[in-house]
């Protein structure tokens, strides 16, 4: 095994442009050479035949072959063989109820924090590497045996994060309204949010932000921070954090 190396990507499709395309030189550069196939989770979407098609068509443009999982007799063998994961995005909910009910949990963490084989996740793929879904945007449309994750990092990612629009009328709760009723809570981890073309690369005990617009980051009892591409978050993967599992 390696170090745990993880790609997690914001979004999917960023205004403008295709599939993944405003990260394909981050996804390049983060596979490189050594892999050949990626296995795909597209359980975050009910209809995975198309999901898979439109990740294989991305992945064999940058000369990646790609399997999808669903399209395996044997969910858990194939993370088992597999050289790199990478679960898109959907509904959070739906994604880990998937994860648990095809056993997978335990066998990505032991493929990605003990073998080091490299991971990526972009929306929902992102929220289950983290310590839990509590702060994904989704709703909650089935019921997962738990809200607990992947636990890869040790902390929370809000993908998708929404700045305040001061010219918008509409009262509801804010992005950041809503992190900081989590963070009412005890025990509850960092939150990172992260913008629409933002991800978050992490090699071992290093982590980058990498992309274009930036991050804010909750920590409880504080004042958010914010934070441009470059900016060295290592200093969440070594907090101690209760629930990391």
């Amino acid at each position: 095994g390696g170090p745990r190396r993880l790609l997690l990507i914001s979004n999917s499709t960023l205004h403008g442009g295709g599939y993944l395309g405003h990260c394909q030189q981050h996804i390049q550069s983060f596979l490189g050479q050594k892999v050949k196939r990626v296995l795909f989770i597209p359980y975050a979407l009910h209809d995975r035949d198309a999901y898979a098609r439109t990740a294989r068509e991305k992945f064999e443009s940058l000369g990646y072959g790609l399997d999808s999982i669903h399209e395996s007799c044997d969910p858990v063998e194939a993370v088992r063989k597999s050289e790199a994961i990478f679960i898109g995005g959907g509904n959070t909910f739906r994604l880990l109820k998937a994860l648990y009910d095809n056993s997978l949990i335990h066998e990505i963490r032991k493929r990605v924090l003990e073998d080091g084989i490299p991971y990526m996740g972009s929306s929902a793929g992102t929220n289950v590497a983290t310590v839990s879904i509590n702060t994904t945007n989704d709703m909650p449309i089935v019921y997962p045996p738990s809200l607990q994750a992947l636990g890869l990092v040790p902390f929370n990612i809000n993908p998708h994060y929404l700045d305040p629009d001061i010219k918008r009328t509409h009262m509801g709760e804010t992005r950041e309204e809503r992190i900081r009723q989590y963070h009412e809570e005890p025990n509850t981890p960092p939150v990172l949010g992260l913008r629409e073309g933002t991800m978050l690369l992490v090699e071992g005990d290093k982590a980058t932000l990498q992309g274009v617009t930036g991050a804010r980051l909750f920590l409880r009892g504080k004042k958010p921070t914010e934070h441009e591409p470059g900016t060295d978050f290592s200093f969440l993967l070594t907090d101690s954090n209760p629930l990391n599992p």
